[in-house]
């Protein structure tokens, strides 16, 4: 196995990662995304600081699962753009 086929063999194997875990992340997100919900509910009904304050939270929780995913898209379109160019160089090496 030639340099830019181990090369290409990690990135696929970084991606394969990344792959988990934003199935585990859109999983956990869609969990928050449902307590929220559920606390902006109880928020509003209730109109208490403790129900308030629980609702805050969990938007940050929210917030910080979407910025999550955001960064590993990125990091996974870097991850295939860097695959193409290798699976390019491999093309024509062969």
């Amino acid at each position: 196995m030639n340099r830019v086929e181990r090369r290409l063999s990690k990135v696929m194997d970084e991606l394969a990662a990344l792959e988990r875990e934003q199935r585990l992340l859109e999983g956990e997100l869609e969990m928050h995304r449902s307590l929220h919900d559920d606390a902006a509910r109880d928020a509003a009904v209730h109109e208490t600081p403790v129900e308030r304050g629980n609702a805050y939270e969990a938007e940050k929780d929210v917030r910080n699962f979407e910025r999550a995913l955001a960064s590993l898209a990125a990091r996974r379109a870097s991850l295939e753009s860097k695959r193409d160019r290798l699976l390019l160089r491999l093309g024509r090496a062969l």
